[in-house]
């Protein structure tokens, strides 16, 4: 009988872990889905509060700071006008999250818009009640590239 029960307690709290975690990785997904909206919005007061501030930003072109990164989305210099998002992964690790998107941006650079497949790497924190972006880079792919799930 004692087996049993301990069977039937495992059983449970695996799967209290694994819808936790399922629910994690919706809202992250979710959160990750937000940013390209409010990058494509330029909505920079909404970005500010998900970006941490010493977060990191690799773009084909270099890599800045939080601050940098919100003053060409506002100044519109980069203009990431719509991501079209092909395939998303998400691992939970303790308090940290990791995204993989595979888009396809369109973004005003220069003076023309201009087309890119990229996968985008995104790490967050859960700091407190909120989750932050410490970082996120650009990697130029080709358009048959899959992401690991």
């Amino acid at each position: 009988m004692k087996t049993y029960l301990s069977v039937i307690i495992l059983f449970i709290l695996s799967a209290s872990f694994s819808f936790a975690q399922t629910g994690t990785e919706q809202e992250i997904k979710k959160l990750s889905m937000d940013k390209w909206q409010w990058m494509a919005d330029k909505d920079v007061s909404k970005l500010e509060k998900l970006f941490d501030d010493k977060a990191k930003f690799v773009h084909m072109s270099g890599s800045w700071k939080t601050d940098r990164e919100l003053e060409i989305i506002e100044s519109g210099s980069i203009w990431y006008k719509n991501a079209d998002v092909h395939d998303t992964a998400v691992e939970i690790s303790g308090n940290t999250a990791l995204v993989w998107n595979r888009i396809t941006l369109t973004a005003f650079v220069r003076g023309n818009d201009v087309v890119t497949e990229f996968t985008v790497t995104e790490v967050y924190q859960k700091q407190g009640e909120d989750w932050k972006m410490l970082a996120l880079t650009f990697s130029s792919v080709r358009d048959t590239h899959e992401i690991e799930h």
